[in-house]
């Protein structure tokens, strides 16, 4: 049942676009670091290319995964049916952080969708695709997206996100670099 992709095909991409949610996981290099695992949703994800995807790093609680691939690069995405046929799809590749405010981040964020709070794009040069039956996945509905991270990125407003930033996503749990200082939209 488990099978290895060349490259994310167009049925794998359409499979990617009909999820609501996905699962970021990445882990530093001491073996004594924590490893992280993270819920992403808000249709803040694209398939760029064969071998290419990425996604709006919201701002958030913690900074574990920019830490992460500063560090190491390494990063695991994973996609699930809750719906439909069962199904699971991972996605192993070497991301980078592009803050918010860059070029680079300017490039893609375009073809991402524009939301308050945007700290970054995380870009993932792809190396394994693989998927594999999901049977023990439950079947679930969609109610629909929460509202909450939005309107909290509202509430602060864009200063009220920088220094948010600097206070709470400065390092990781483990001490490693976080976002880095810079100026309004970082």
């Amino acid at each position: 049942m488990a099978r290895t992709h060349d490259r994310i095909t167009g049925e794998l991409a359409r499979f990617i676009a009909a999820q609501p949610v996905f699962f970021v996981a990445t882990a530093p290099l001491a073996a004594d670091g924590h490893v992280n695992l993270s819920p992403k949703g808000l249709d803040t994800f694209a398939v760029l290319d064969g071998h290419t995807v990425a996604y709006l790093d919201l701002t958030g609680s913690g900074v574990e995964t920019i830490a992460h691939l500063r560090e190491n690069g390494r990063i695991t995405i994973m996609f699930c049916a809750f719906e439909g046929p069962p199904r699971i799809l991972r996605l192993h590749g070497r991301g980078e952080v592009l803050p918010a405010g860059t070029p680079a981040f300017d490039g893609l964020a375009a073809r991402l969708a524009r939301l308050p709070g945007a700290r970054s794009v995380v870009r993932v040069a792809v190396e394994r695709v693989s998927t594999s039956c999901g049977y023990g996945v439950p079947l679930m509905a969609l109610d629909g997206q929460r509202a909450d991270l939005v309107a909290w990125a509202e509430r602060r407003g864009e200063d009220g996100i920088v220094r948010y930033r600097r206070e709470r996503n400065a390092v990781s749990l483990d001490g490693l670099p976080g976002v880095p200082e810079a100026g309004p939209g970082s």
